[in-house]
């Protein structure tokens, strides 16, 4: 017997345009018709979703110069999400029950072109492994930073969902010490007895950033991964040591800010050093490097099976409870990456 197709399906739209930070209120869930699926495209059955810092900055209509679109009142929210194909249509190399990837999170089913599922595989343990977003930290690190054995690294937003990643990557490149920041004592205490973190410095509190990176690093810092930007960027530049490499993945000061557009992420920093000390700076881009996020995933997948890395990440029971989620990550309730379950 053929199991009838749904032909509703529940997702979240953005309601109205926020002045600052999107808060659930802006957000309404809707029940919406289900089209089967056409030539090309495939019906899947949502497991979980992401949520990502990026949404501030789509969501504040600021999105030039980024490879996905904005979202404006009326539009239906977006982002990465695992699945199961239940139905096909003609010309899709797929198949009901395989398990795909692909960008219309937020909802329950999603009708979506086969050329934009990515099908699941075997690299990786488990489906919500493909959610880690430690391609970018790994890139940049590789890439741009060029780490090397015996490195000092300095991570900014080391609790959030690249960073968690970025200091156990930076170790398994060979790192000899590894910093961190972070704004919650307990997360600080996660970071060092969790992940390997050597020192972590806590923003929010009367000693400096500044003064204690002096503290953490004296000989000074070679690598910063910057995910931050303001206060935390300017402190990183002031810790380098000669010939430090700096990477920018992240500019997460403005996109949490609690005005503006999440469209920008101000610092301000001492250009005669990164002279004087022959600092490099330079911003990573996946694009730029696509060799990337294939070997990304051969080696995270190699490094999990084999226990040297593990995806911290929380997770969220319930789509309807995913503006509530994206509104406690800008005020930094969360710890590593933010994942909501559709299932039981």
């Amino acid at each position: 017997m053929t199991t009838a197709l749904p032909t509703t399906s529940r997702g979240i739209r953005l309601l109205a345009a926020p002045g600052g930070l999107p808060r659930p209120e802006h957000f309404t869930v809707t029940e919406e018709p289900l089209p089967a699926p056409g030539p090309g495209q495939l019906l899947v059955r949502n497991d979980q979703f992401l949520i990502f810092p990026g949404l501030r900055t789509l969501i504040g209509g600021k999105a030039e110069g980024v490879p996905l679109p904005p979202v404006h009142p009326g539009d239906a929210m977006f982002g990465p999400a695992v699945g199961e194909v239940v139905a096909a249509g003609e010309d899709t190399a797929l198949h009901p029950g395989d398990q795909v990837m692909h960008l219309l999170g937020w909802r329950e089913y999603a009708v979506v072109e086969a050329a934009a599922c990515a099908p699941l595989g075997e690299r990786l343990p488990a489906p919500v492994d493909h959610f880690a977003q430690g391609s970018s930290a790994y890139g940049a690190l590789t890439r741009l930073a060029e780490l090397r054995p015996g490195d000092t690294v300095l991570v900014t937003g080391a609790a959030g969902a690249v960073g968690t990643l970025a200091g156990q990557i930076a170790r398994l490149l060979g790192a000899a010490r590894v910093i961190g920041t972070t704004g919650s004592p307990s997360k600080a205490e996660r970071l060092r007895k969790e992940l390997g973190y050597d020192e972590v410095i806590l923003r929010g509190t009367p000693t400096p950033i500044a003064e204690q990176l002096a503290q953490a690093a004296p000989d000074g810092i070679d690598v910063t991964l910057d995910l931050v930007g303001g206060e935390q960027l300017t402190a990183a530049v002031n810790a380098s040591r000669q010939g430090a490499r700096i990477a920018l993945v992240g500019a997460l000061s403005g996109q949490f800010a609690a005005t503006g557009n999440g469209g920008t992420s101000p610092a301000e920093f001492d250009t005669f050093r990164v002279v004087n000390q022959g600092i490099t700076i330079r911003g990573y881009r996946g694009a730029d490097h696509a060799d990337v996020a294939e070997e990304w995933q051969e080696r995270f997948g190699e490094w999990l099976r084999a226990g040297a890395i593990t995806f911290p990440y929380t997770r969220i029971a319930g789509m309807d409870r995913a503006p509530e989620a994206l509104q406690g990550m800008f005020h930094g309730e969360h710890f590593g990456a933010v994942v909501v379950d559709l299932r039981p």
